[in-house]
């Protein structure tokens, strides 16, 4: 008999254990909940998502339209077939030298790889520039007054007194 009482305590205390871990485990889903479900977190996700469909229309601005013009100017210099190959040796390609398993210094791709990134982060500064100048045209400016809080007439925003019932205003 003295064996039952030990396994019952033993029951119950897992029991209680298990209760437990459920309540903080319903709690933790429910504290989940709150933070996925933020607002700015769906900012963030709209945000990302319409950032990814953004960064495809710069892409193929710089690549479709700025690049083939630019080409024009440079006569087509292809950046990425300007390496150093370390093992002393001339290569006609690059694809050539790594083929050999040549070790490779590609500064061409390098500064091609700047180019880009200087034209993106102007074109991405237009866009930029552009939408700001829409914004200030749709802001409206602030309201000059506020309503007293006790006659409900309009006064100045700043005004700590109110002209009509002459009750004292907070800031």
């Amino acid at each position: 008999m003295n064996h039952n009482k030990k396994e019952l305590k033993i029951i119950k205390n897992q029991e209680k254990i298990l209760k437990k871990n459920m309540r903080e485990g319903i709690s933790m889903l429910k504290e989940f909940k709150k933070f996925a479900l933020r607002g700015n977190m769906i900012d963030l996700a709209v945000g990302i998502i319409v950032g990814g469909a953004f960064n495809s229309i710069v892409n193929s601005l710089v690549n479709d339209i700025i690049m083939p013009l630019l080409g024009v100017f440079t006569k087509n210099i292809n950046f990425s077939d300007w390496f150093v190959a370390l093992d002393g040796k001339d290569y006609a390609t690059l694809q050539a030298a790594e083929a050999e398993g040549a070790a490779v210094v590609k500064y061409g791709l390098f500064l091609s790889n700047i180019l880009n990134f200087i034209i993106m982060a102007f074109v991405v500064f237009l866009i930029v520039r552009w939408i700001n100048k829409l914004k200030k045209h749709t802001e409206q400016a602030a309201p000059a007054t506020k309503k007293c809080r006790y006659c409900y007439s309009d006064i100045h925003k700043d005004a700590t007194k109110c002209p009509h019932c002459t009750a004292d205003l907070d800031k």
